[in-house]
């Protein structure tokens, strides 16, 4: 079993040495287990492939510089930020820097890409390793020359010496190498401080872009395998327990290039109830399995609905005997008995798409007693155990082929997605091209959950805050997904899902503060919730942060100065190292800038407002620190909010690739807007509601805010960014809708029925 602590441990480079040596004209660099780089030396471990790692890189006698990326591409550039680490250490010629994407070859260890993880869990190990190989290249360039290595450099692809420079083709081509570098040696390596940087933090070109651009890049979509057959899968009712009675194929049979069907049958019990239908081409596959008529015997849970999950959630949130703690600090039973005035609400959010621009889909071939999946995938360590157990096989008989996804934002880490074709392949005993429409993809998506939370404050004469306590109930991504991940509890009373709870873990100072992680397990057995954009903190933190002005105004305080009065940076909220140095002092540091960015407080028209929030996600374990203010207008007559801007200041410490980092905060700001005000479904009869874009409705581009970002200049360890800027969106909007009008929603999506309501409410 293991916890969010080991997780990331595993997917950073730890206890290992590093070898350098020539291989087949190549420089070739690799991180091995210290017990096996002490007995072997680094040319022979690299040329038989006796190593272990993360992330490793060679340079070419061309001078050519090849990073190997473990992570998934989704339109972050993951891969140029990475190589760009590697290549700032090494004093590499950007133009001469080129990256490839990995399959699951056990050499390349761990492989994850989710939780905005891959820069802060990166950063560290590729630098050492970039400098290693600088200090490689430089001795080799000084023996070369003749000189003291004290006095080389490395810059722009050559090593610069006293007698001329050298580039890093020419001493792969003369030199030898075969050194180690041990994990004492690793830790004392001159990584290069900020202000000497060149290529971290500059404006270079993505490496990605130029093939997404002309159409060369390779998306799973794309994959082609000679001999295969297409098939598109039937979803059945329920997620869980449907059976299939029978199946007609009778309409089908009549239409030319209809191979047939088969019930799938999955030892890993991932599929139950399903039928893949198969082609000789994709169109006939898309129309044949509309003709196809199974008949089921539906799961129990094919009745339910979402207000059915939302009905037991507020019963969970309700009865203190539920859930597990997930922070106990103070009293809070004190506070709460002795309070002058008691402050509660429920918060509410509903189901949520990922919708990902390109459907589901995988091709499976097996050849030579190795199983060969291809498609895009996030989590492949985690996938893997699972594909090869639905195969019946040992996981080394499988292989992962990674692809750019066309869209991921977590629906592609666990790839349940890629079982059904490979179940299809091995039943026919041909290779197979298994593709989902997107109503398929999206009865078959990982939702979302809805969620319930409740939040009580309690307040003394004097109005000051004396306690909080928080209860929040939902569907678990991690409990069916990844249960090994799950921390115990603070009461030790059970284990948690913490991508369901982080939020909770403020960085608010309080004395007496309590916060409850419920499953709900109704939406457990109903749905597979997934990990979407921003996890748990998107729907936990909209009900915090719109608690925190809820008290502020029942106080009499002004909510900006209450967050600055409670984010004093003592005791736990002062932070640690390497990863939230400064702590709860940084996050205040980004609320003033916004405040000034934004003119808080200044005079606004009619029916107008400002809200702010305050986020430090993805967790407390990797805080990317984020103050986000929205201005809206509200239409009393129609209930339509209109978000006229939306402005944002961050902290994620050294920024790696300004251009992705800005992009990412864009695209989570206008996810955030989309989350908080047009984007949902509902679980009717066991499945979604809504399943293509005629009634799934996210945010269109005529309602796109304008957006003004600043990312704070910082030399601590960066901190991803890939989902935090979605958290504080939703909250912001609210406090500004509180702000314009006078009423206080508490449901997501914010509609334009739930502000007549309000506004009715308030007139009678």
């Amino acid at each position: 079993m293991r916890s969010l602590k080991a997780l990331k441990h595993k997917t950073t480079i730890s206890r290992r040495n590093f070898m350098i040596g020539s291989v087949s004209g190549s420089l070739m660099m690799a991180f091995a287990p210290g017990v096996m780089a002490s007995t072997v030396s680094a040319t022979e471990s690299l040329k038989n492939k006796v190593f272990s790692p993360t992330i490793w890189f060679e340079i070419k006698g061309s001078g050519e510089v090849v990073v190997n990326i473990s992570k998934a591409e989704m339109g972050q550039h993951v891969g140029s930020a990475l190589a760009r680490i590697v290549a700032d250490e090494l004093g590499a010629d950007w133009e001469q820097v080129s990256i490839h994407h990995v399959d699951t070859d056990p050499k390349w260890g761990f492989m994850v890409t989710g939780g905005s993880w891959s820069i802060f869990t990166s950063y560290k190990p590729l630098s050492q390793a970039g400098a290693a190989g600088r200090i490689a290249l430089i001795d080799a360039a000084a023996k070369l020359k003749g000189v003291s290595a004290k006095d080389c450099t490395t810059e722009n692809g050559h090593v610069l010496t006293p007698k001329g420079k050298v580039s890093f083709g020419e001493l792969v081509q003369k030199g030898q190498f075969n050194q180690t570098f041990d994990q004492e040696a690793l830790a004392k390596m001159p990584i290069k401080a900020k202000a000497n940087h060149k290529l971290i933090g500059g404006h270079f070109k993505a490496l990605d872009i130029p093939a997404k651009t002309n159409g060369t890049a390779k998306y799973g979509i794309d994959v082609e395998i000679e001999g295969m057959v297409y098939a598109r899968p039937i979803v059945p009712p329920t997620r869980y327990g449907s059976k299939v009675v029978t199946v007609n194929d009778s309409q089908a049979k009549a239409v030319k290039g209809y191979l047939g069907y088969e019930i799938l049958k999955d030892p890993s019990e991932t599929l139950q109830g399903w039928v893949s239908v198969l082609a000789s081409d994709y169109p006939t596959a898309m129309k044949v399995a509309d003709l196809v008529k199974v008949t089921y015997q539906a799961g129990p849970t094919a009745k339910v609905s979402e207000q059915d999950i939302l009905d037991e959630g507020t019963r969970q949130v309700n009865d203190a005997s539920e859930g597990y703690l997930f922070v106990d600090d103070g009293d809070v039973t004190g506070a709460s008995k002795s309070a002058d005035t008691h402050l509660d609400a429920i918060y509410r959010t509903n189901t949520a798409l990922h919708f990902a621009l390109e459907p589901l889909n995988a091709t499976v071939h097996f050849d030579k007693g190795i199983w060969h999946v291809h498609g895009g995938n996030q989590w492949q360590s985690l996938t893997l155990p699972t594909l090869a157990k639905a195969l019946g096989v040992e996981q080394e008989k499988v292989i992962m082929h990674q692809y750019y996804l066309g869209g991921g934002f977590g629906r592609r880490l666990w790839g349940d997605y890629l079982i059904p074709a490979a179940l299809t392949a091995k039943q026919i005993g041909k290779p197979v091209k298994l593709l989902f429409t997107r109503a398929d993809d999206s009865r078959f998506d990982q939702v979302r959950s809805p969620s319930v939370a409740r939040l009580d404050a309690s307040l003394d004469a004097q109005g000051q805050l004396t306690g909080l306590e928080h209860a929040f109930s939902a569907g678990w991504p991690t409990l069916t997904m990844a249960p090994g991940f799950m921390p115990e509890s603070v009461d030790k009373k059970g284990k948690i899902d913490p991508f369901s709870s982080s939020g909770a873990d403020h960085w608010y100072s309080m004395r007496n503060h309590r916060a409850r992680a419920i499953n709900n397990d109704l939406a457990q057995q109903t749905f597979l919730p997934g990990w979407l954009r921003s996890v748990g903190q998107g729907w936990i933190v909209w009900g915090l942060e719109s608690f925190i002005d809820e008290i502020a105004h029942k106080a009499g305080v002004d909510p900006v100065q209450f967050r600055l009065s409670m984010l004093d940076g003592q005791g736990k909220q002062a932070g640690r190292a390497p990863e939230s140095v400064g702590g709860a002092l940084r996050l205040k540091n980004t609320l003033e800038r916004l405040v000034k960015r934004i003119g808080y407080g200044k005079s606004l028209p009619a029916d107008e407002g400002i809200g702010i929030a305050i986020t430090a996600g993805q967790e407390r374990t990797m805080p990317a620190w984020i103050a986000t203010a929205a201005h809206v207008k509200v239409d009393r007559s129609t209930g339509k909010i209109d978000v006229k801007k939306v402005t944002m200041v961050a902290d994620a410490g050294v920024i790696v690739h300004p251009d992705g980092a800005l992009a990412q905060l864009e695209g989570s700001a206008y996810w955030g807007v989309s989350l908080a005000l047009h984007e949902f479904t509902e679980i009717e009869q066991g499945q979604v509601k809504d399943v293509n874009l005629n009634s799934y409705l996210p945010l269109r581009m005529n309602d796109a805010p304008e957006l003004d970002i600043e990312l704070v200049e910082s030399d601590q360890v960066p901190t991803g960014l890939g989902e935090p800027g979605v958290i504080g969106v939703a909250p912001a909007i609210g406090n500004a809708v509180f702000n314009a009008v006078g009423v206080r929603l508490r449901d997501l999506p914010m509609k334009p029925q739930h502000v007549l309501d309000a506004l009715n409410k308030e007139t009678v």
